[in-house]
């Protein structure tokens, strides 16, 4: 009887994310086709780096190979980097003018790094329309800024963002990566991030083309100074200040940042799961109960309802159980196919939110034990979480 209530419950859950919540699984179209603007609108590319040295030669590149017709510039911010990241991109850039080079002052108290990082380059960028800040690992196909200038002028757009592609060569990668965005894409249904006045805002921090007046605005970073994932918390500020927003799945940006172990996909995601839930021990309660109702019961309750006989007291948990297990499984092929993968995959996703439950129960661990956020040498606090309402998702960076 508890098998089948609990079935059920999980049943119309996944009715609801299937059928009612932004249609979160699918994968496209994309940016649409925009015609040209007149006149082209100036950007600057904002590029935080801290110990970047060296993924810049597959990424630094693609962007100053940009051939954007209108005027634009590259502005890297040297985020007190230890491994030469400065050098490298000069070199990289061999003289090139369009990039500026501009190490950050010392962060105040109070500010994010990544932040921080961005402020400076804003404030290096003087007054461009468009601010694309985009991460150092992130290489962009050609004709990349043109796309998203078009799209974002044809559709009066104040906050255009693509989600980058993720890596996927390893095993681990296969596993976890396209389940992350999944999740991410779950929590942040994508159309109705571009939907007007629906509350649901997010951005992917690794392609953020904004208005740069808008944001202004909106109060500027100094707004989500403390946020230590900075792109939903953008996307609620641009939001929140009347612009209009897009975010898209799409191949035009890939990251090339690799996470060969699961220690290393592990930590990613551990270093900020708990301050999405606000450091709450109540909702990260909440959050593991409900992982599990929608991804461990319904594989359970097929079991148990198979070995309880499906004509007996069994029947419902199975009915209910599998339907379940079938609409969760459908939902994530759209994403197992735009990385690749094979549908065959699907089934085996209540493993891998079991998998990120445990990661989640790690952050919240890390915290206790003072680690809480460790990235790259600094450690945040809870001290620097933002309000309540503008905690982010754990993001891949």
């Amino acid at each position: 009887m508890v098998v089948g209530a609990l079935a059920l419950a999980a049943l119309a859950g996944w009715l609801y994310l299937a059928f009612a919540h932004g249609g979160f699984w699918r994968t496209g179209p994309g940016l649409p086709e925009a015609p040209e603007p007149d006149p082209w609108p100036e950007v600057v590319a904002v590029v935080p780096a801290r110990d970047e040295a060296a993924v810049l030669p597959e990424t630094l590149p693609t962007l100053l190979a940009q051939r954007y017709p209108g005027a634009f510039r590259v502005v890297l911010v040297d985020d007190g980097s230890g491994d030469g990241t400065a050098e490298t991109a000069a070199s990289l850039a061999g003289g090139d003018p369009a990039l500026t080079i501009v190490p950050a002052r010392e962060r105040p108290q109070g500010w994010a790094g990544k932040v921080w990082a961005m402020a400076e380059g804003v404030r290096a960028a003087g007054e461009p329309d468009f601010l694309l800040f985009t991460d150092a690992d992130i290489a962009h196909a050609p004709g990349t800024v043109e796309r998203l200038v078009r799209a974002a002028e044809a559709g009066r757009r104040d906050l255009l963002s693509q989600m980058a592609t993720l890596s996927t060569r390893t095993g681990w990668e296969r596993v976890v990566v396209p389940a992350f965005v999944y999740f991410f894409a779950q929590l942040y249904p994508f159309r109705r991030v571009g939907r007007d006045g629906a509350r649901t805002a997010a951005a992917a921090g690794g392609c953020m083309l904004v208005r740069r007046a808008v944001l202004e605005r909106a109060g500027g970073l100094a707004r989500i100074h403390d946020a230590l994932i900075d792109d939903v918390a953008l996307g609620r500020l641009v939001k929140r200040a009347g612009g209009r927003c897009r975010l898209d799945l799409g191949r035009d940006v890939a990251s090339r940042r690799p996470y060969p172990r699961l220690a290393d996909l592990w930590a990613m995601i551990a270093r900020s799961a708990y301050h999405q839930l606000r450091y709450s021990p109540v909702l990260l309660a909440g959050t593991v109960a409900g992982l599990l109702l929608l991804y461990a019961v319904p594989p359970a309750a097929t079991v148990a309802g198979l070995a309880a006989g499906p004509s007996g007291p069994g029947g419902l948990a199975l009915a209910a159980g599998a339907i379940a297990w079938a609409l969760m499984a459908a939902t994530y092929v759209p994403m197992l196919r735009f990385y690749g993968l094979s549908p065959a995959r699907a089934p085996a996703l209540p493993l891998v939110a079991l998998l990120y439950a445990a990661m989640t129960l790690d952050s919240a661990r890390r915290h206790r034990a003072g680690q809480g956020g460790a990235w790259k040498g600094r450690t945040l606090s809870a001290t620097h979480k933002t309000g309540a309402e503008d905690a982010p998702p754990a993001t891949l960076e």
